[in-house]
């Protein structure tokens, strides 16, 4: 049966990047019509109420009705150790990271954070997340069947480490690696809303082997993501060099073993080299910002401003445990922070687009989820706009949506959200 969903609406109709600020639509009365995971329609109230007479109705009054978020990179496994002190990113790993990776080994520990992890983001609106699992691959179907038992889109990988810079306890080997990766790939991809995501963590924990029979398993299932990380520190970089003195740089180090090309994932690109930057544009690879985990672990300050003006696809995302929040206001918060200090505010409809569209845009699925459409998936959250008194003080003086929302985005957490539907079923 057709529902009927009643409450501010507010959908995009283009990229606020590249068409301004106006690329959106807002229905100060609206509804929203769903019906079998699916939206159905979305327009003002009153017209939604005469064309689905036999709908039922769920009035959220006041209540803004929004794309459930994205989080375009994160590692589940790193639940459990978030907000984990001080260091830098090569030490953080290996103090905190691996070691708690190294407890997936038990597939009831993953289950169990896995389905915790998930619940947590459903708690503060996001419906859909691509992430890092560990070298075990219960660790990637505990993840999986957490998503299918929730109905959640989610994109996940198990982790590949062979060369000797990463722990015994967490390394595989490049064949391994390879059939580990296939065979989870044939058992999840395209499973309901699973995807399945090639998976290196990064070129210094892998050899040239492992990063070749990941390139081919990529060639042979062009239709996977492929996600790792990039120029995240400058320590990490000049650690590449040295293990990689061959590579013209950092990229390079995928770009030569077949893993650069549309529906590449690369998190965090911070200090990118020219070269890096043209060739990521010319292929359609996507880079992911990371903020809470860039400025947690003292990475550097994504350069937000001209990456998009190049025409980068950029998505945003938590990066937990690296991030020190499972929240995407919290995400969106902190990128507008980043940017400012690279003295180029972001509108908050630039700050909602990537956590919705630019997320699903770098994920190429966003003619699926991270935007309110007919034919969309009915991925939503209500956020509650005036959810503590210091946040109602200041939207009650908004004179437009964006300046009613931004107070949200700044100071908001999960007490603002009202509700979160995945597939039109309220989780």
């Amino acid at each position: 049966m057709a529902t009927l969903h009643l409450g501010q609406i507010l959908s995009f109709d283009g990229s606020p990047f590249e068409d301004g600020h106006d690329a959106a639509w807002h229905e100060r009365h609206g509804g929203l019509v769903e019906d079998g995971g699916k939206i159905l329609a979305l327009g003002p109230a009153e017209a939604m109420r005469a064309a689905h007479p036999f709908a039922g109705i769920v009035d959220h009054g006041e209540g803004l009705i929004l794309p459930g978020f994205v989080d375009a990179h994160a590692h589940y496994p790193q639940t459990g150790m978030i907000a984990s002190w001080g260091k830098r990113l090569i030490d953080w790993l290996n103090h905190y990271t691996f070691p708690e990776e190294m407890r997936f080994a038990d597939p009831a520990y993953a289950h169990e954070i896995a389905g915790r992890y998930l619940d947590l983001l459903l708690a503060h609106g996001t419906t859909s997340v691509c992430s890092y699992c560990t070298i075990h691959p219960g660790s990637v179907d505990a993840l999986f069947e957490a998503a299918e038992a929730r109905g959640m889109r989610v994109f996940a990988g198990k982790t590949c480490m062979d060369r000797d810079t990463a722990p015994e306890g967490l390394r595989d080997s490049a064949q391994s690696a390879y059939d580990d990766s296939k065979a989870l790939l044939a058992r999840w991809h395209g499973k309901g809303r699973a995807s399945y995501v090639i998976t290196p963590r990064f070129s210094p924990t892998s050899t040239v082997a492992q990063l070749e029979a990941l390139g081919a398993l990529w060639a042979e299932h062009p239709d996977c993501l492929m996600q790792t990380h990039l120029s995240e520190q400058t320590d990490e970089i000049a650690w590449v060099k040295s293990l990689y003195p061959q590579a013209r740089d950092y990229l390079d180090t995928y770009e030569s073993y077949g893993l650069l090309r549309p529906g590449g994932l690369f998190g965090h690109a911070i200090h990118l080299e020219p070269r890096e930057r043209g060739r990521l544009r010319e292929t359609g690879a996507a880079l992911v910002h990371c903020p809470t985990s860039n400025t947690f672990i003292g990475s550097g300050l994504f350069d937000m401003d001209g990456l998009t003006k190049e025409g980068q696809i950029v998505g945003l995302a938590t990066d937990t445990g690296g991030g020190s929040s499972f929240s995407m206001l919290r995400t969106m918060a902190a990128a507008y922070e980043i940017a400012q200090l690279r003295h180029r505010p972001l509108h908050a409809s630039e700050l909602l687009w990537l956590a919705t569209q630019g997320s699903a845009r770098a994920l190429r699925v966003a003619d699926r989820i991270g935007n309110l459409a007919p034919g969309m998936e009915a991925d939503f959250i209500v956020l509650d706009l005036a959810s503590t008194p210091a946040i109602a003080q200041r939207s009650a003086r908004a004179e437009d949506i964006w300046e009613a929302l931004f107070p949200t985005i700044m100071m908001g957490d999960d007490r603002a959200i009202v509700e979160t539907r995945v597939a039109g079923k309220r989780l």
